[in-house]
């Protein structure tokens, strides 16, 4: 007698009826099978060992990570603030020539002139809760190409209106709520908008901003992609600057804070930076500042946790393989006419399987993803990075979003083998919608990249990504909803073959 036999035969007739004793049936026939029950451990397996390798083979991190040339003089506790490096996936470089502000109140500054050094060069009004990497900010800025935006959160994007320099600009401070306002002639003013960045503190570090992004050139090949990037000099001119706000002794004092990446022409002979002219802006007098490097997202970060997840890649041809053997076996002895004389009806039939099959991936995954995590933080921490935590929510949705990933392809094999009733050729034809778009986007045009992930089943690995990206064609629930449409749609079809097609 045959597993799949003995497991009906050994339910109770009552049971048999409802959909309960169908999962339990499904569920007696796959861990019946050994061989399936080892393709699942070979899943984990294979993820966690890619997982070690790929960690293993990371090069150490940079001592002082994100830092600048020397800038004019701070405190000795800013000077140390440079070599702080910026969370993963952000950039907080440029030059920031600040005071502190105590409680509410307001800048004012006119942006006489900015170089057009980049399309996104930032010139204006910043606030921060204080002056590490990363901190919360927000900032009103003029830009050559986007006008005047409206920026915080290290992230692109914001309130914006159209202008550039020669812009008067406003920034104030409501308790928790930050406004930017502009104008053209500094009595009339636009606002632009209003943002709540959360730690700033009674005490909040406010003053102007100079930054440039790098230019960066992506050539892309299969398999990978080459990336080039050179530093630009963002350039600046303010006058009219005034602190409309409580503030005595050290608090009214300018400071010159100076991340910048080291633009060729903002360096004098010696390498140095110039400083800012602190006594000019003290006396209400124009400044000329010079900056590079960005604040906002980095596009171009390395996602740790992503490659941590990498071996899933491999763990997925298992599952792919178990989910369309799990029919195409019942196909191919004949046993599905077996399961269909037990329980008629055939759309119940493969609500079963799919949901047995997708279950157990799932848990498969979850091990492999939460295991894969954990294995590769002490190795990522020994070559001097930071390693994902599970207590990062971004980090905690990667690993459970890498389960639900396992848990739909498993259900697309499911429908494939169904469809096709062939091992051989579903398996090839699942592994071909997730894996050849995944591979071949990296050799296409970035336009094309993005449509062909868009248009696939491989947008599914988006739920892997917790850094931006500059290919990112979708965000990540966004790219697990297309799996989640193809999986449906494969459903659909296996539902019509079953219900069509004599076994």
């Amino acid at each position: 007698m045959t597993a799949a036999t003995a497991s009906y035969r050994s339910t109770a007739p009552e049971a048999r009826e409802g959909f309960a004793g169908l999962l339990l049936a499904e569920w007696t026939k796959l861990r019946s099978v050994p061989r399936w029950l080892m393709t699942l451990a070979l899943s984990v397996l294979l993820t966690l060992a890619i997982a070690l390798l790929s960690a293993a083979g990371h090069e150490s991190a940079s001592a002082g990570g994100g830092g600048g040339a020397a800038g004019g003089g701070g405190p000795a506790g800013e000077a140390a603030g440079r070599d702080e490096p910026p969370p993963p996936g952000t950039s907080d470089q440029g030059r920031f020539v600040h005071r502190t502000l105590r409680g509410d109140g307001s800048l004012v500054a006119r942006v006489t002139a900015q170089a057009e050094s980049h399309p996104g060069a930032k010139a204006g009004l910043m606030i921060r809760g204080s002056l590490r990497a990363g901190a919360p900010y927000a900032a009103v800025v003029v830009t050559p190409r986007h006008g005047v935006r409206m920026a915080t959160g290290y992230r692109n994007g914001g309130p914006s209106r159209p202008g550039g320099a020669p812009s008067w600009l406003r920034l104030t401070r409501a308790g928790g709520t930050v406004t930017g306002y502009e104008s053209a002639d500094g009595r009339t003013w636009n606002r632009v908008g209003s943002v709540r960045p959360g730690g700033l503190g009674a005490a909040a570090e406010i003053g102007l901003l100079v930054a440039s992004p790098d230019d960066v050139k992506v050539k892309r090949l299969f398999g990978g992609e080459m990336v080039e990037s050179a530093p630009t000099d963002g350039r600046a001119a303010f006058d009219g600057v005034r602190v409309e706000g409580a503030a005595s002794g050290p608090d009214a004092a300018w400071r010159d804070r100076d991340r910048s990446g080291g633009g060729p022409g903002a360096a004098g002979p010696d390498g140095v930076r110039p400083a800012p002219d602190l006594g000019a802006l003290q006396a209400g007098r124009a400044v000329t500042l010079a900056g590079s490097g960005d604040v906002g997202p980095d596009e171009f970060a390395s996602d740790e946790t992503e490659s941590a997840l990498s071996g899933v890649l491999a763990g997925l041809i298992a599952i792919v393989a178990l989910g369309v053997l799990f029919v195409t076996s019942e196909y191919r002895r004949g046993m599905i006419r077996t399961t269909l004389a037990v329980s008629p009806r055939r759309g119940r039939v493969l609500a079963a399987k799919a949901t047995v099959a997708g279950a157990v991936s799932s848990a498969a995954g979850l091990v492999a993803a939460f295991g894969s995590l954990l294995l590769v933080a002490p190795v990522l921490r020994s070559n001097g990075l930071d390693a994902p935590s599970l207590a990062d929510g971004t980090v905690l949705r990667a690993a459970c979003g890498t389960a639900a990933l396992l848990g739909l392809v498993a259900v697309l094999a499911v429908c494939a083998g169904t469809i096709l009733r062939h091992g051989a050729a579903a398996i090839s034809v699942v592994l071909l919608l997730l894996l050849v778009p995944y591979i071949a986007a990296t050799g296409l045009p970035l336009s094309a990249a993005r449509w062909v992930e868009r248009l696939s089943p491989a947008a599914g690995f988006e739920i892997q990504r917790t850094v931006p990206q500059h290919d990112a064609a979708l965000g990540p629930w966004a790219g697990l909803g297309v799996l989640c449409a193809f999986t449906a749609a494969a459903y659909g079809l296996a539902l019509w073959r079953i219900r069509r097609s004599d076994a």
